[in-house]
Formats: C-alpha cells, structure tokens, sequence
C-alpha cells in the first residue's frame, strides 16, 4: 500500500486550526456532532440489546504512560505530565493478549494510549507476540514520529497493518527524520506493500476537544453535552497499571471498570457496574458525571465500524483502517 500523506481539511484546515483555534475546534465539533450523533445513538441502543455483550471494537493497551511531544491539548505531554511512571508488567500484558486470543478477538488492537508507544523498549517484542497469537487482528501503531526511522518501522512492519504518524508542528511540513523515512517509502514501494501507511498533518497548538475537562489548552466549561459516546461501547480502554478505564478521555487513569491482574477482561467488559455506565450514557452524558462536559466525539474509524456493524458486514468492520484525529 502506497504511503499517504492527510491532513483534515488540507492545508486550509491546518492553518484555520492554526489561526483561529478555538472557531475552528467549535465548528468542527458542531459538524460531528450534527451529523454523527444519530448513528452513535443507534449503535449504543444495539450494543444494549443484545442478550450477550458485544466484544469490544478496539482493544487499546497503554504500555508505557509517557510521552515525548509538546502537544498543547494533552496531558500526557512533557510540560503537563502528573502521573506517576508506570509500564505494563510483561505478564500481565501476555496475559491480555492470550485472553483475545481464547475470546476469539479479531477486531482492532493498538499498544496505544495517552502515550508515545515507541518509547516502550519492548513494543516490537509485543507486537510479534500479538500478531502471533491474534492472527486476524486489525494491529496498528500511533506514534508522533519524532523517534521514528526506517529501522524502526521495518522491526515492527512484520506484525502491523497500518502505521499512523502524527505529524505535531507548528508549520505545515514535516519533520525531517519523518521526511526522510517518507521519501525512503515513496520510492521503495515494493518494501512496504503490505503495510498502510498514513502521515496525518497536526498542528502542535490545536484545540480539540476538552477530554472531559483535563484538555490543558480547552477546560471543560459549565455546558452539558446531552448527546451519547461511542467509546464506552467500542473501545476496551487498558491502562499500564492492569486497570480497565471508561476512554481515552480519562487522561488521569481515574475511572476503573476491573483490575486485570485479578479479573478477567471479558467478565470486566461485560461487567453489570460497566452496563450500568453504558445504559446512562447511551441516555445522555448528562446522566454520567465524568462525561457531563466532556465534547469529545470520535470522528474517525469507528463510525465506520458500526457503520458495517450495524449493516451486518462483521468483516468489513474488523478491517477498517484506524485513521482518527482525536
């Protein structure tokens, strides 16, 4: 597969985010929302109705809480870091994987969090271990790209279907480790035809969305957001500490729907206390207190999902590239 290169909107996009961020980030919002909400909203109905609960879309293993960017709407970056260090112990993440494999997962799985995963010594090891033992996963990697090199990519290429780089600067060009790697890929097609690889353009100083309250650039405000989320439905949120958080928006590693070192995943994700979290959300984050103010919407890859899930189309949804802007 060709590399790529995105950017929301193009550069129009890029420099509106740029120049007028918070109008930017309102009318982007308002778009989602408008035309996302109904969907979402049909989606959570049907992951209610069923007699047993769904797997998850996306399993997301956080293995290492650090990060190495500056980006202004995450707490994870280097100036705005509060948790304490922490990687996944070996087992534990062993363990996880060998749990998909007997629940016969073969939906989404990322090493990815509020992280920058190629910090993690370890993640070409746990790649290899989960592409053995998940063969038909959908695996891809997120990374910021600014420890990136073609070594790395050609270490992990074997075990991943896409690559996501996160372009984060203050102009629209990319750095120059990525743009040589992307020049490298450009002309040695042959060398990378089974791997997607997609290079989003982010501006570093963005504003997105308020991750329900710990954005450092946007901070929740009193408005109630009566909408319903995506997340708690389609995503297994699994922090380093073993814990089974609500989403990605919980960047301070608060909320707990299970310990993995003693609970087994499929019984935490299918737990009455997370049924109970998902049957008010799927009412209105009004009715949740974490997710009140919370304007996160995901506009990526997992509408597509239940999009095809509710269609019918399994297949389709478990090989559906992972490209977001979260």
């Amino acid at each position: 597969m060709p590399i790529q290169i995105n950017s929301f909107m193009g550069k129009f996009g890029f420099f509106a985010r740029q120049y007028f961020p918070t109008l930017a980030s309102d009318a982007y919002l308002k778009l989602q929302f408008a035309t996302r909400s109904r969907m979402q909203k049909e989606y959570c109905d049907y992951f209610l109705s069923q007699e047993e609960v769904p797997q998850p879309n996306v399993v997301n293993i956080e293995t290492i809480n650090r990060c190495n960017s500056t980006c202004s709407f995450c707490t994870a970056n280097i100036h705005a870091e509060k948790r304490p260090f922490m990687k996944m112990d070996e087992d534990l993440y062993r363990s996880i994987i060998d749990q998909l494999a007997d629940w016969n997962y073969k939906g989404h799985l990322t090493l990815y969090g509020n992280n920058e995963p190629l910090l993690d010594t370890r993640l070409v090891e746990f790649h290899k271990y989960a592409r053995e033992k998940l063969p038909d996963s959908f695996i891809f990697c997120s990374t910021n790209g600014l420890i990136l090199n073609k070594e790395k990519v050609d270490a992990l290429k074997p075990y991943i279907n896409q690559l996501i780089i996160n372009n984060y600067a203050y102009e629209y060009k990319l750095h120059d480790n990525i743009r040589e790697f992307y020049e490298y890929a450009k002309a040695h097609p042959e060398e990378y035809r089974d791997l997607d690889i997609v290079i989003q353009m982010r501006y570093l100083k963005e504003v997105l969305t308020n991750r329900a309250g710990s954005a450092p650039n946007k901070q929740a405000t009193e408005k109630v957001i009566k909408e319903t989320c995506l997340l708690p439905f389609t995503d297994a949120w699994i922090m380093p500490n073993g814990k089974l958080g609500l989403c990605c928006c919980d960047n301070f590693e608060v909320t707990d729907f299970g310990d993995l070192t003693t609970t087994p995943l499929k019984e935490a994700w299918g737990s009455e206390k997370f049924q109970q979290v998902r049957r008010m959300i799927a009412d209105g984050r009004q009715n949740y207190p974490f997710c009140k103010h919370c304007d996160f919407i995901d506009a990526g890859f997992r509408m597509q999902i239940v999009k095809n899930i509710l269609a019918g189309n399994m297949e389709a949804a478990n090989r559906q590239g992972g490209h977001e802007r979260t």
